[in-house]
């Protein structure tokens, strides 16, 4: 018999990565990556990936398997996912999706389509972007498609390409595009639950650590292999921050400090995502998260 899909989700600095390798070996698992920063070579501290030594001999997928320069592509990603969860199934073992890209891990588990591009369009939007700014295009996708306008952060102009792209393309708004919560394997999703003082305390301190631990060299390397164009890679949480430093733009001290600001805002929009998906279980992060966890799972596997 196939083995169900298990789900691990939640904010940034949850703790998803601990519970992972906990159920992994516990459950014959296999991770699958569903961060769309640790998609990327070479980003490594600043997307806290697991080290070949931290993943304790649990095999982990689509970790670095596109260059920095490469945008990100949800539908790429998910016929890489698919394929990953089948082969893992077919060979009696568990598949545990894990990552706080709530897009990401609906692409891997759910029944979502994802409308193609049109070159020429995105060129145009994105020329428009860089001459008027995201705030214009904002106000514009908001006339046109408000739940979508009302999902995208103002400053986040990719996304508000593609939306705008998506409408152009289908003649349907970009909000239509995310159908029901109706996945394609049986999966039971977990999500890491953390109270909001303490998981604002984690996001400090591991913003910390990530300075500590060299994210500044490592954001140097990256740049010059071509960080800096990269449409998606450089508007990482923390790499988007250095390179500011790096122009001059900001003191090291300040490009810290507003990593933690940006993380903390990113956070709080995760949570709010994994929130509306109603067949999530959320379990404390407490030092019994795992046996609840597999409780759950006894429980709700078909």
């Amino acid at each position: 018999m196939l083995r169900p899909v298990v789900a691990v989700v939640g904010p940034t600095a949850a703790g998803k990565s601990e519970l992972s390798l906990s159920l992994a070996h516990r459950l014959d698992g296999e991770v699958v990556n569903a961060d769309s920063m640790q998609l990327y070579r070479g980003m490594d501290i600043g997307t806290a990936k697991l080290s070949r030594a931290e993943q304790a001999g649990v095999p982990h997928h689509l970790l670095d398997i596109w260059p920095v320069t490469q945008t990100a592509s949800v539908s790429q990603y998910q016929a890489l996912a698919r394929r990953t969860i089948d082969d893992i199934r077919a060979r009696g073992r568990t598949p545990i999706v894990v990552g706080g890209s709530g897009l990401y891990v609906r692409a891997a588990i759910d029944k979502l389509q994802f409308p193609g591009t049109d070159p020429k369009l995105r060129a145009s939007l994105e020329d428009e972007l860089a001459r008027v700014g995201s705030a214009v295009l904002h106000a514009r996708l908001a006339t046109v498609d408000p739940a979508a306008a009302a999902a995208i952060l103002p400053g986040n102009g990719r996304r508000i390409v593609r939306a705008l792209e998506v409408i152009e393309l289908t003649g349907r708004p970009f909000s239509a595009t995310l159908p029901d919560y109706e996945a394609v394997y049986p999966v039971v999703q977990l999500g890491v639950d953390v109270p909001r003082l303490l998981l604002d305390r984690r996001v400090a301190d591991r913003v910390d650590r990530m300075w500590r631990r060299g994210l500044v060299a490592e954001v140097r390397r990256l740049e010059a292999v071509g960080l800096r164009a990269g449409k998606t890679a450089s508007r990482a949480l923390g790499y988007a921050q250095v390179l500011r430093f790096l122009a001059g733009d900001w003191s090291q001290q300040e490009a810290e400090a507003q990593t933690v600001l940006a993380t903390r805002r990113f956070v709080r929009r995760q949570e709010s995502w994994f929130r509306r998906d109603p067949r999530i279980v959320w379990l404390p992060a407490d030092a019994d998260i795992a046996g609840k966890a597999l409780a759950v799972l006894s429980q709700r596997s078909p």
